[in-house]
């Protein structure tokens, strides 16, 4: 998606206009598509991904700002740019009080325009070509052709020029850490530490000893002085991952930090100035541990500056195929074995999955079907083994019961040497019944007989 050109949307049922907008646009430089109804422009946003949208108000089927409450809502960012008749100029004035960027008048000018449009793509954030050493750098852990992950990757962009607190929810293996590490390249402190630390892994008499640091001699153990993540992050950006798991007692501690932008290390008298940006993730729903008093309000509204919500895989199942070749590129194992990619059966078998661990179950999944595979081609029998292991869906009862007889008689005739009689003795069947059986399950019993030289 990357383009060293701004990318504009143009909506208006005059082809005409149409025409003459996209003209001057193009020859200002920017990347125009044109289309001439509301709905056409809402088929085109996922796939366009623009920077900017132009519309009429006035159409024929649904009217500009149908379409603006229709965009808005899903494409909080997209600055949206409204043209109107002089009969309309209230509801245009109305309009820009409900999110929409501006509006221009007709018959306009056409350095005016071009000096809205500019304004606009201000807010918008530069083409990733025209930002990064290399295009989309900032974002290079992120795979995905996904509109949702597009959208919040536009967010992310927009966010990570200020120092506002994020903090970024979604479901276990989403990528949070990936998405903090991608807003700290793309920020103005990209020139200084990333530090992390999960709230869940350190225990509860170690919280601020670990964030705050501690003098030599402050308790036993202090052998040293200990700087503390605060300053180790300093000039830089601080990621605390799962603060639903913080401790209520240190809460508040954390508080009075963010708040003063100075912490007091553990057995010293003297605060120490911080400069960090604070970006934070949880799994966990915060209001409800706010409800039941386990997350301090006023700590979550100056943590929870600006939320961002990483979509589950399930919901991006369009990035599963992108995704699983991008993994499979990674493993050393890839190259030895000359494992080359998927069978079609198994890549269907993984967009139908329903991937309760999310991209990070996928790579094990990728992982440990690498490791398996023998042939250039993984088959689908490794990717299902994989996802049984990684707690996919029940099968039926039916292929369970078959599949448990066929292992059964199997160890049977094995432990038998292929005698069926001793076999349907163990089993507890007769004769007969027990022929039937393995020919059912298409078990050779002289198959299991051990050859004597």
């Amino acid at each position: 998606m990357a383009s060293d050109k701004y990318r504009v949307l143009l909506v208006d049922d005059d082809p005409g206009l149409l025409r003459l907008l996209s003209m001057r646009l193009t020859a200002a430089g920017y990347e125009v598509t044109t289309v001439e109804s509301a709905e056409q422009a809402l088929a085109q946003i996922p796939l366009l991904q623009p920077h900017l949208m132009i519309t009429d108000l006035q159409m024929s089927g649904m009217d500009g700002m149908t379409l603006f409450n229709q965009v808005h809502s899903r494409n909080p960012s997209l600055p949206v740019l409204i043209l109107t008749a002089h009969g309309t100029i209230p509801d245009a004035v109305e309009a820009t009080s409900r999110g929409v960027f501006s509006y221009l008048t007709k018959p306009f000018d056409s350095k005016v325009l071009l000096e809205h449009v500019a304004r606009a793509l201000k807010i918008s954030g530069e083409p990733a070509a025209m930002h990064d050493v290399k295009p989309g750098e900032w974002r290079k852990e992120l795979v995905t052709r996904s509109p949702l992950m597009e959208n919040l990757l536009t967010q992310a962009r927009l966010v990570a020029g200020s120092d506002a607190s994020v903090l970024i929810q979604g479901q276990s293996g989403t990528g949070k850490e990936l998405l903090a590490r991608a807003i700290h390249r793309a920020s103005a402190r990209a020139g200084g530490p990333f530090v992390g630390l999960n709230c869940s892994a350190i225990p509860e008499s170690l919280f601020e000893s670990e964030l705050f640091g501690h003098v030599k001699g402050a308790f036993t153990g202090a052998t040293r002085d200990h700087p503390g993540l605060f300053r180790a992050a300093a000039g830089g950006t601080l990621f605390l991952d799962e603060i639903g798991d913080m401790p209520p007692g240190f809460q508040v501690k954390l508080l009075r930090a963010l708040q003063e932008r100075s912490i007091r290390p553990v057995g010293s008298t003297e605060s120490v100035a911080i400069d960090v940006r604070i970006i934070s993730a949880t799994h966990q729903d915060l209001e409800l541990a706010l409800r039941e008093n386990r997350f301090r309000e006023d700590l979550y509204y100056r943590m929870n500056v600006v939320t961002l919500e990483l979509p589950s895989l399930v919901e991006r199942r369009e990035d599963i195929p992108l995704l699983a070749n991008h993994f499979l590129k990674h493993f050393p194992d890839t190259g030895k074995r000359g494992v080359r990619g998927f069978s079609p059966e198994a890549m269907e078998a993984m967009l139908s999955a329903p991937w309760p661990g999310n991209v990070r179950q996928l790579y094990n999944v990728v992982e440990q079907s690498v490791a398996l595979s023998t042939t250039p081609l993984i088959p689908v029998s490794l990717v299902q083994r994989a996802l049984r292991g990684e707690s996919s869906e029940m099968p039926a009862f039916a292929e369970a019961r078959s599949e448990f007889e066929r292992d059964y008689l199997t160890r049977l005739l094995q432990i038998t040497h292929g005698n069926v009689t001793r076999a349907a003795g163990i089993a507890k069947r007769n004769r007969t019944e027990f022929y039937k059986l393995l020919q059912r399950h298409h078990l050779n019993p002289a198959q299991f007989k051990v050859v004597h030289p």
